[in-house]
């Protein structure tokens, strides 16, 4: 299939018209793997198991879905510039979009909290970053006040349009499974996507095109769990720097599709996390931290429920990001490279063969 990018492929179920000028960098379109090890790893050997792997977008993350939009609707709006508060992988996604459409792009970001692998992509990009005191509650927070003074378009999920066009992750599921899956397994940080994804299965059952809707199974980090505790939290702490967020946006919304859906909003810890991350690279997949939150929940909701261990259903985990945007945190996780003779007996030596 040519790839098109979103807004070609799903223009009906998009809110565009003809004057619309479309920005894209071809996004979506993102494997659907499917894998027993995984299956086998969680405790479910028995289970259909795909992975959704957003990593696979331009910028690398899934943030790419509901830029494209984002951006051709400030475009077509006559917008010169668009702020965004980040944890990383919407400043990178941003600053790519708002480069490609010849837009200004203002960052902030919480200082000192962000893997440089996503703080690189926005400067080479031609963003203009700026680290704020405090964490991302603290940078939305201020990018809210901004957009209220300045003529400038804020694109964090909070622009109806981002959630707009994320919401077609869910209708690539169904269009390659040729139906909903049974449970959907995601990260949860600021909660746009756990929306979205909903939003998706919503209106494709609406329109015929699968008979039922998955269970929305969301997963926080545990120092990162503001709607598991039922309350914001001034300074999370996670590993996971993708989804370390004190105070979603959506957060109402998700509790909307958790509910409606019958599934789920669970956390679960840093360790658990990085077991998650470990098991799917020795898979050949590689993800950031925050990523594996999703199978580390699987692994977790399997634990507590026996029937799923033999169930054959249908479960798909959205891998959010690739695991580039964060390469120390994979380096600090693995033994470093052995220095060698330049010989053949060396590398035998160390071999043992």
């Amino acid at each position: 299939m040519t790839r098109t990018g979103l807004i070609h492929r799903y223009r009906a179920l998009l809110p565009v018209s003809e004057r619309t000028p479309v920005i894209s960098l071809q996004e979506g379109d993102t494997p659907l793997l499917p894998t027993c090890r995984m299956a086998e790893w969680v405790g479910a050997p028995h289970l259909r198991l795909f992975l959704k792997y957003e990593g696979l977008n331009p910028t690398g993350s899934f943030k790419d879905r509901g830029m494209t939009l984002a951006i051709s609707k400030a475009a077509e709006a006559g917008s010169q510039a668009v702020i965004t508060a980040s944890t990383g992988n919407t400043s990178a996604s941003a600053a790519a979009y708002a480069a490609r459409a010849g837009m200004r792009c203002v960052v902030l970001i919480p200082e000192g909290q962000i893997a440089l692998g996503k703080l690189s992509q926005a400067l080479i990009h031609g963003a203009e970053v700026f680290a704020v005191q405090g964490n991302f509650d603290d940078a939305l927070t201020m990018v809210r006040r901004v957009g209220e003074v300045a003529p400038i378009t804020i694109v964090n999920s909070i622009n109806p349009f981002r959630i707009e066009c994320q919401k077609t992750g869910a209708f690539e599921i169904v269009d390659e499974l040729g139906e909903a899956p049974d449970y959907h397994f995601i990260p949860v940080g600021n909660a746009g996507n756990i929306t979205a994804y909903w939003k998706g299965y919503k209106e494709y059952i609406a329109l015929g095109k699968c008979r039922k809707v998955p269970k929305m199974m969301g997963w926080q980090a545990e120092g990162a769990a503001p709607i598991v505790k039922g309350e914001a939290i001034k300074d999370p702490k996670t590993i996971a720097t993708a989804i370390k967020i004190g105070n979603p946006a959506s957060w109402k919304e998700a509790l909307e599709a958790r509910d409606e859906s019958k599934g789920m909003i669970g956390a679960v810890s840093d360790d658990e996390i990085v077991q998650a991350y470990l098991a799917l690279a020795r898979e050949g997949v590689f993800c950031e931290p925050a990523s594996a939150a999703s199978v580390a929940g699987l692994k977790k909701f399997v634990r507590s429920n026996p029937a799923l261990a033999l169930s054959s259903a249908t479960v798909v985990c959205v891998l959010t990001g690739h695991g580039l945007k964060d390469p120390e945190r994979a380096l600090a996780l693995v033994p470093k490279p052995k220095s060698v003779l330049p010989t053949v007996e060396a590398i035998r030596g160390e071999l043992g063969i």
